[in-house]
């Protein structure tokens, strides 16, 4: 059975007025399938918002943190310091008191900005992480630091064995050390079971590594795990919501759009996809296939093919895209007409969320609102 076979196309309509008007491809995001979604994690949660960190590097627009806040989420992961900056200017607009880690090695003139903006963002907490102790000298005096720990997917971090760099790195934070950072995202086996085993595996040495460090007289305030793959694993894991004096939080962001990539990976959890791209038919280029202009600069490739399902058409199956021209097996259906509309479920949705300037924000009663992606992509200077 294709992914999304089962939602209610209801759901998902918009008016024929609207679709005449939009140009496609466009980024459309359903603000009911969003509070869902939120709704459903903090179940998972056992209804206690504060276990959740949420990384922002899915969404990327400011009205979908403002339902995130609504609903009680106070902890934040951002990618990039531009994200940071529109978290902390929202956070301070509604008179919130956040909490924000920078979840990436931050080099360069990039950490002094993030310095700048702790400094020009006083009540809010903002964070880096850190994996080496002379570097940690260099970092602002109103960042605080989380050790980032490598949980064996071999990115960035200090492997968990490695006690003395990781002590070294806690010491020379000195007040400043918030906790340990452990993402596991390499760990996403089909088989629930083994996915369950290595994660439970991976945090045995987590719990331990917590252990011997608050022997050496090391408090550690928050233990942070888990993106979408694993927080439900992690949160089973009892002798995390047991650790002395520390906090353990997950931190999924794909959960808040959700998308086809993650269907797979959490089946039963119970979630709608959110952000989707609106696309049209532009050809028929030979019999039992056709051709949409939502291409690699409207869906993210990189998780490979097919970079996304139409809803609705659960025999369809896209081909690989290029720059401007998604092609499609129609799977022996009907062809569509030419000009017809249709909505594509992101296999990522995270860096398509990225490409698109724009957003269609709906409701359920049809009203919608555009509004700007504006912490996607890069900044080439600090401002000012």
């Amino acid at each position: 059975m294709a992914p999304f076979a089962h939602l209610d196309h209801s759901d998902y309509a918009l008016a024929p007025e609207l679709q005449s008007q939009l140009l496609s491809p466009s980024l459309v995001v359903f603000i009911d399938q969003v509070r869902t979604n939120i709704r459903r994690v903090i179940e998972c949660a056992g209804g206690d918002s504060d276990r959740w960190r949420v990384h922002l590097k899915t969404t990327k627009i400011p009205a979908i943190w403002d339902e995130l806040l609504n609903a009680g989420v106070r902890h934040f992961k951002c990618a990039t310091v531009r994200e940071a900056a529109e978290l902390l200017t929202l956070l301070d607009q509604r008179e919130i008191s956040g909490d924000v880690l920078l979840a990436y090695p931050l080099v360069g003139p990039g950490l002094d900005y993030l310095g700048r903006l702790a400094v020009a963002h006083g009540s809010q907490r903002v964070s880096v992480l850190c994996e080496d102790e002379e570097r940690i000298g260099s970092i602002p005096a109103a960042l605080e630091i989380f050790i980032d720990l490598n949980s064996g997917m071999d990115r960035t971090g200090v492997p968990v064995a490695d006690r003395e760099t990781i002590l070294a790195c806690a010491r020379a934070a000195q007040g400043r050390l918030r906790g340990l950072h452990h993402y596991d995202g390499h760990l996403h086996a089909a088989d629930m079971d083994l996915r369950r085993q290595e994660i439970f595996e991976g945090y045995d040495r987590l719990v331990a590594l917590v252990g011997d460090l608050n022997a050496q007289g090391i408090e550690v305030d928050e233990v942070i795990t888990a993106g979408t793959p694993a927080f439900l694993s992690a949160l089973e894991y009892t002798p995390l919501r047991k650790l002395q004096g520390a906090r353990h939080r997950v931190s999924p962001g794909t959960v808040v759009f959700h998308d086809a990539r993650s269907q797979v990976e959490n089946p039963g959890l119970g979630l709608a996809p959110a952000a989707l791209v609106f696309s049209r038919v532009v050809s028929q280029p030979r019999r039992g296939q056709i051709t949409l202009d939502a291409g690699s600069k409207a869906l993210a490739a990189e998780a490979g093919d097919p970079a996304a399902h139409a809803l609705g058409h659960p025999e369809w199956t896209a081909l690989s895209p290029s720059e401007e021209h998604l092609p499609v097996d129609l799977g022996g259906g009907p062809a569509p007409e030419r000009g017809s509309a249709c909505l594509l479920i992101p296999r990522h949705v995270c860096p398509t969320v990225n490409l698109a300037e724009e957003a269609l924000l709906v409701e359920s009663d049809g009203s919608y609102s555009v509004v700007r992606v504006s912490a996607r992509a890069h900044d080439l200077f600090p401002p000012g």
